[in-house]
């Protein structure tokens, strides 16, 4: 999902201790995409309830943010708002993927390749408008603040990060380095191993990028970074310009000035059925809202409801939880009054 600039930066390895009392805006539909997407069982089925109903997503939201608050970091999530009509070629493009793996983790199951299929099923994920609603209603009976974005989360997150609202921005993809984020942190809530698709496991280490570091290390700007993105590609232009890659790219908006100069170069044949002159324009000016947000306090009959009652979570685990949860909560509200 967006643009890739793995093989340019060089992200920095960081622990929980160095987020130590930051706020983070993370991008709460790529969070969530990331539960569905890992939290399954050994054959890929996601976590379910009695009725059939997903619950992977409130597992990871539930448990992952006390880890969070737990280590004194204080997530913020931002939700989508209305999907921009720049996206509508990679929307239908990663539906048609989904249906597709979904049919070979079925097949691969029948056949008891059961690695094989835990791979197709991570890529056969879907975020539904009823997650969305549980999600906020778990997060609000658990304090934790969520925004409504007028258009895409990560660019209102990002906004909030450049405002220093936020310490950075909490994602996976690289887009909101586009959007303008001072800083983005990677595999925040993300498990410490991740099964691969050969059945073995990887380590997954907390990231951080910081956006000057990138714009030095590449010796371009903001507006070249943006440049760069777009020929190799992002959610509005998926498959970017052919035979562009990032090194390539690189070397070509360091060769140009003006952006329409660099798309009469000879080596860029753009092909998307969207403007390049609109893209550009949705990164440097994007959607965004002044919000306030605040940490309440954890509701616990409303967390009750909605893990234990609603979807048949272990009731001792989720009092377990709610514990953990209000002594976390407790121990930085007794920091800020030390410190007051």
């Amino acid at each position: 999902m967006g643009v890739n600039f793995g093989d340019l930066v060089e992200p920095e390895e960081i622990s929980f201790g160095d987020l130590n009392d930051k706020e983070i805006a993370v991008d709460a539909m790529n969070t969530i995409y990331q539960f569905i997407s890992i939290i399954r069982q050994r054959d890929g089925t996601p976590l379910k309830d009695s009725s059939g109903q997903v619950t992977s997503h409130l597992s990871g939201l539930f448990y992952r943010n006390i880890n969070l608050l737990e280590n004194n970091i204080r997530p913020i999530y931002i939700f989508d708002g209305s999907v921009p009509d720049l996206k509508e070629k990679e929307s239908s493009r990663r539906r048609k993927k989904r249906e597709e793996a979904r049919k070979e983790w079925e097949k691969l199951k029948e056949e008891g390749k059961i690695s094989e299929a835990y791979s197709k099923a991570t890529q056969s994920s879907k975020v539904t408008s009823e997650m969305l609603v549980e999600s906020k209603k778990l997060l609000d009976a658990m304090g934790i603040p969520f925004i409504e974005a007028p258009s895409e989360g990560e660019a209102q997150a990002a906004y909030m990060s450049s405002n220093e609202d936020v310490y950075a921005v909490g994602s996976q993809d690289w887009d909101c380095l586009l959007f303008g984020a001072d800083r983005m942190v990677r595999n925040l809530t993300s498990r410490k191993k991740r099964k691969t698709s050969g059945g073995g496991e990887k380590q997954i280490s907390t990231e951080k990028i910081e956006k000057e570091a990138v714009l030095e290390e590449l010796d371009i700007s903001q507006e070249k970074l943006i440049w760069l993105g777009i020929l190799v590609g992002t959610d509005f232009n998926p498959d970017g310009v052919h035979g562009i890659g990032p090194k390539t790219g690189l070397k070509l908006v360091r060769e140009y000035d003006e952006f329409d100069k660099l798309l009469e170069d000879e080596k860029v044949s753009w092909d998307s059925e969207n403007d390049p002159e609109t893209i550009l324009e949705f990164f440097t000016d994007p959607p965004v809202v002044e919000e306030d947000y605040s940490f309440g306090e954890p509701d616990k009959d409303q967390i009750r409801k909605v893990l234990v009652d609603d979807h048949d979570f272990s009731e001792d685990r989720v009092n377990s939880g709610i514990n953990k949860l209000e002594k976390a909560l407790k121990s930085r509200q007794s920091g800020l009054e030390s410190f007051m």
